[in-house]
């Protein structure tokens, strides 16, 4: 049965503003609350046929969830695909922004978000703090190299060819380890530093294994395995895809998914011009950002199948798919790069098709 009211909430920390708009009748009715699913509910349940929605953001999905359990249709709006009337961009209150969201209910104009369940949403969060804790490895070690190289101190070990020699091995923390500065006060600033660089490196260790572990559970297995037989998506990358995805088939094709995360170029075209830039960046930046750095192992990647991991199973027809991918994809990558394209413009390109074939993979998994 189609809605008669549309309720819209705007949604706080600590606050909802809600407006209920019959488009029948013309009435409107408004009213706040403190952060209480219950009270929200109740009022929303006393309309005629009521459905609401608020947009998505930090609030996440938790109203979502605890209105839908009390009975309330209830959907999240994406706030990316919401047009506001440019007169109305000087004129933002919640009151205005809650009356806005109902007229966009109403007039059917809002794009829905796909709503996980838990346990999804929990592997969500465990995969985005594997990466917060990478970005602090790169900030702790950032810190500490930027220090040494203000007191002068700087690795340029060379090998037996002449060859420099790399960067955080044992023997460049060895030579950190070694270096003593004469202020007593700036000693215990690099102790520190080198102290929270090793933890922030442990502490990524920890969450890695514990994510691959979750890989290891049954609802993620099949489609975690399949994605493995890709060259460049390791247990980690393929666990990202499959949680933040949620199922593959609720894209129609490849391209969607690929405008999902943000691969497809931007356009701005008129009349008989057509012009194309950079990706749009529009999409899942996550996901976008491990399929970017995915893509970079092409570069020097073989054309043959890659290799399974012990405890690893993928049906026969996913196999071949997924090595037909590979040849694919590599041959790709040197055609764009002997054809002039920029490293990182092949790079970008063999990234959104690497996206596409993960879609497809996804989806054999799926239909099995």
């Amino acid at each position: 049965m189609a809605h008669v009211t549309s309720i819209g909430l705007d949604v706080h920390a600590r606050s909802i503003k809600g407006c209920a708009f019959n488009p029948f009748t013309g009435e409107v009715e408004r009213k706040t609350f403190r952060y209480s699913p219950a009270e929200v509910a109740s009022w929303i349940l006393g309309f005629e046929a009521p459905k609401a929605v608020y947009e998505s953001g930090v609030t996440g999905f938790h109203l979502q969830r605890e209105l839908e359990s009390l009975g309330v249709d209830c959907v999240i709006g994406a706030v990316s695909k919401m047009d506001k009337p440019a007169a109305d961009k000087r004129k933002k209150t919640d009151k205005r922004d809650a009356a806005f969201l109902a007229r966009q209910l109403a007039l059917g104009t809002v794009a829905e978000v796909h709503v996980p369940d838990p346990e999804c949403e929990a592997g969500h969060d465990i995969s985005r703090a594997l990466a917060d804790s990478r970005d602090d490895v790169v900030a702790c070690k950032q810190r500490l190299s930027k220090m040494l190289l203000r007191y002068g101190h700087v690795y340029d070990e060379v090998n037996e060819r002449g060859q420099r020699k790399g960067t955080w091995t044992k023997a460049h923390w060895a030579w950190i380890e070694s270096i003593k500065l004469e202020e007593g006060a700036a000693q215990e600033a690099l102790d520190y530093y080198i102290d929270r660089c090793k933890r922030a490196i442990e502490e990524k260790r920890e969450l890695e294994a514990k994510v691959k572990a979750h890989a290891e559970e049954a609802r993620w297995k099949p489609e975690v395995d399949a994605l493995k037989c890709l060259k460049g998506i390791d247990a980690v990358t393929a666990f990202a895809l499959v949680v933040e995805v949620d199922g593959f088939s609720r894209f129609r094709n490849a391209s969607a998914f690929a405008s999902w995360l943000g691969l497809v170029p931007s356009e701005n075209s008129s009349a008989d011009n057509r012009r194309q830039g950079g990706i749009t960046k529009s999409g899942n930046k996550h996901l976008r950002k491990l399929l970017v750095e995915a893509a970079w192992h092409y570069s020097n990647a073989s054309r043959g199948e890659k290799g399974r991991v012990k405890g690893q199973v993928v049906a026969p027809d996913v196999r071949r798919h997924a090595a037909k991918g590979v040849r694919r994809l590599v041959d790709r990558r040197a055609a764009l790069l002997e054809g002039g394209k920029k490293p990182v413009v092949a790079n970008c390109a063999t990234a959104r098709e690497l996206a596409c074939w993960a879609w497809a993979i996804g989806c054999m998994v799926e239909a099995a």
